[in-house]
């Protein structure tokens, strides 16, 4: 069955922008993204949006649709009633419409140490099944940057000075419970990617396409070891007897 709906659009770019109304058809099944190429095809040419899959895996068509970041290929239409606003990412300078400069993460990303192997046994890695699963949560990530956009340290308080987000807390949780890597990157989680910043809201856990744990399996782990290395004595007394730092 066919019908009309209206979408308010952001049209404009980091100096300037205004939402624009277009009447569009829908029908059953129809996503957002839907609407937008529809859109492109038939009414503007000019609208800029990103994306590439289509199907929820690769995190570039990411928006803000109605006050919520979401993914606009994951979103139906008819979860809505009246007027869709479409609007590129707030916590991100904007680039063309719904087209956003989210280069900054990337910088982020380089400073986390990569995987650091022990040396191998036998000739190869094992694993603990529960090991296994706990990393792989982490790696489920798509970088849609929808809990980057959503933290509010970032989005309200603009701290990328200080503060990594929670897209990269979940990459150095992989890293640093990974039961194989060497490397030590708690230093950097208390004074490069500012951990303690965060105050565990779970809004990031909210928004995940991918249904990710943010806060309960990875940034609150974090949390603990870094309270185990800075500020626990019993901790640090143990540490000076075996000269382990890492905890498992």
């Amino acid at each position: 069955m066919r019908s009309r709906a209206v979408l308010r659009v952001y049209r404009g770019d980091r100096q300037l922008g205004t939402l624009k109304s277009y009447e569009v058809e829908t029908c059953e099944g129809m996503v957002v993204l839907d609407a937008i190429h529809q859109i492109q095809a038939k009414q503007d040419n000019e609208l800029a949006c990103r994306w590439n899959c289509k199907a929820g895996k690769c995190g570039s068509c990411s928006a803000e649709i109605n006050g919520q970041p979401r993914l606009m290929c994951m979103t139906r239409m008819d979860r809505y009633q009246g007027d869709i606003i479409v609007e590129p990412l707030k916590t991100f300078p904007i680039i063309k419409d719904l087209v956003n400069d989210v280069s900054w993460n990337y910088e982020v990303n380089r400073k986390i140490k990569a995987f650091h192997p022990k040396p191998q046994q036998g000739g190869t890695l094992r694993m603990q099944q529960y090991d296994v699963d706990r990393v792989q949560e982490f790696r489920k990530c798509i970088e849609c940057f929808l809990c980057q956009d959503v933290c509010h340290v970032l989005r309200d308080h603009n701290r990328k000075d200080v503060f990594a987000g929670p897209r990269f807390l979940v990459r150095l949780a992989g890293l640093e419970m990974h039961p194989h890597d060497v490397e030590d990157r708690l230093e950097a989680a208390k004074n490069i990617l500012g951990t303690e910043y965060c105050n565990i809201t779970k809004c990031c856990t909210d928004v995940c396409p991918e249904s990710i744990r943010i806060t309960d399996n990875a940034i609150i782990p974090l949390k603990e070891r870094l309270v185990s290395r800075y500020y626990d004595p019993v901790a640090w007394v143990w540490r000076k007897i075996t000269g382990k730092r890492k905890p498992v």
